[in-house]
């Protein structure tokens, strides 16, 4: 079988499941390139513009404008002219997917077609206005009439254009690829025999016309503001870009159509007319995709659990105060001390210091305690490792955390300093955050989620205390940790917080 490609639904969500073809942007017959935006497609969130995805020819509109098809659906054939229409049909039968009907050809007195009633559409469109009426008629020299008898290369508009105007195609000359007759080519025959070609008047709407009739499809636009200019009858070309990356937004289409009074000042003030909210389609850098892709598979595979513990702070923060006021080169964060305090728990408790090992189906119990920290990117989350943080003092692990963050941030961090690790450490506690859940960074066995530290009254024997307390979750892998052992870890954790001397010795 010839080189045959097949345009497909794309999946652009994890929630996609299906997509509605709004638009197609080029023509059976018309050569595309990758990258180029060839068809507008709308879910339930969205609507994007499809990127063609190879270089090639489009030889077969599958989705038509209007019909909903699932992610993975046939929408489009390409293929090179070589390529029969009977081996097309072969491979989208092959795909289980179908051609769409030809449609009845329409009158030369109907064509084009009249426009229809405008109606309105829900809260979340625009309204929607009617297409502007044709102008003139379509007048057809002699030396075109006729009816095609041979076979001809033209696409399949072309020819039921050719039919209902009478044309007989031999007397056009394709400019397509290999010579192929498009619609264009028969409006262009018809204008250099000297005959008319009947178009469509510029939209109105108080009688003024907007000034650009120039086609404004490769105006640089949001899809929410092209397909409010449709609506209105709004040219692009005469809309100042103010958005995003110079992209004509929503509120410019407005401003057009005040200016050429297609949307009345008062409407416009008032907001009588409902628009879908602006937005911005920002693709996942490599980091993202990283952490999506290695979060999601913990999540669906690593069976969580959480244990949520209190930590009282007083004696941490004195000493933390103590040795910050005394050492004037060190400057100790409450994190430093948790760090410790989560190294020093896990040699009493070793079995929670540990890995899966998946391919084996195997635990790995770790001698020293390699304490990743998360960090906060602009880009995304890294977790920098403290090694051996059992064996270094508070000073050290300060040092290296700060060092550490710094190279996360200018992007310096080697993988080696950033893969492995036994046990994580996230804080959110800076941003008043009291307590949350963490989800485990595999191959890990579990993950320290600490929140702020604040006042809260405590009962000690009979009376009430006011204390400094952090809650704490532990998430742990069931398929190595059991909720005794993780109670046990957490435990010890409370015990070196309430006497940090304990950790220094």
């Amino acid at each position: 079988m010839a080189d045959i490609k097949a345009i497909d639904i794309p999946k652009w969500g994890l929630s996609m499941e299906e997509g509605l073809v709004n638009a197609w942007l080029i023509e059976e017959g018309d050569s595309f390139t990758k990258g180029q935006l060839i068809c507008e497609i709308e879910t339930s969130k969205i609507t994007n513009e499809l990127e063609a995805p190879f270089d090639g020819v489009l030889r077969k509109i599958v989705g038509t404008p209007g019909q909903t098809l699932p992610v993975g659906a046939v929408i489009g054939v390409s293929a090179d002219a070589s390529t029969t229409d009977a081996e097309i049909e072969q491979f989208l039968a092959a795909r289980g997917a179908t051609a769409p009907a030809e449609e009845p050809s329409p009158s030369p007195a109907a064509e084009p077609a009249a426009p229809a009633t405008p109606t309105a559409t829900s809260a979340a469109k625009v309204v929607a206005v009617a297409k502007p009426a044709p102008t003139g008629s379509t007048v057809v020299p002699s030396v075109l009439q006729g009816t095609t008898q041979s076979d001809v290369f033209a696409s399949p508009r072309a020819l039921r254009r050719a039919e209902a105007l009478g044309i007989d195609l031999a007397a056009v000359v394709g400019t397509g690829p290999l010579g192929r007759i498009s619609v264009r080519d028969i409006d262009d025959a018809i204008r250099d025999a000297g005959g008319t070609v009947a178009t469509a008047a510029p939209a109105t709407r108080s009688g003024l016309p907007l000034r650009s009739t120039a086609d404004d499809s490769a105006v640089p636009a949001t899809p929410v503001a092209r397909r409010t200019a449709r609506s209105l009858g709004v040219n692009l070309h005469d809309c100042r870009p103010t958005g995003s990356r110079g992209r004509v937004c929503v509120a410019d289409v407005h401003d057009a159509a005040r200016s050429a009074q297609l949307l009345p000042e008062a409407a416009a003030q008032t907001g009588t007319i409902a628009v879908e909210p602006e937005y911005d389609t920002i693709p996942f850098t490599p980091m993202r995709s990283a952490i999506a892709g290695r979060l999601q598979a913990s999540k669906q595979q690593a069976p969580h659990f959480r244990l949520t513990a209190d930590l009282e702070l007083d004696a941490l923060l004195a000493l933390r105060k103590e040795i910050n006021s005394t050492v004037p080169a060190v400057k100790l964060s409450v994190n430093d001390f948790i760090v410790k305090a989560c190294a020093a728990a896990l040699m009493k408790v070793p079995d929670v210091n540990v890995q899966f090992d998946a391919a084996n189906e195997a635990v790995l119990r770790f001698a020293s305690a390699d304490v990743s920290v998360a960090v906060a990117l602009p880009t995304g989350l890294i977790t920098p490792i403290v090694r051996s943080a059992n064996t270094k003092s508070l000073a050290d692990i300060s040092g290296e955390v700060l060092s550490l963050a710094t190279k996360a941030k200018t992007g310096k961090l080697r993988p080696e300093e950033f893969q492995g690790g036994t046990f994580t450490v996230s804080n959110l506690g800076m941003f008043g955050i009291k307590a949350f859940d963490a989800i485990i960074n595999p191959p890990q066995g579990a993950i320290l989620a600490v929140g702020a530290g604040e006042k809260r009254a405590v009962v000690v024997g009979d009376s009430v205390s006011v204390r400094t307390v952090m809650t704490v979750t532990l998430s742990c892998d069931h398929r190595v940790i059991d909720g005794a052992l993780g109670a046990t870890f957490l435990r010890e954790l409370q015990r070196f917080v309430a006497s940090p001397a304990l950790m220094l010795v």
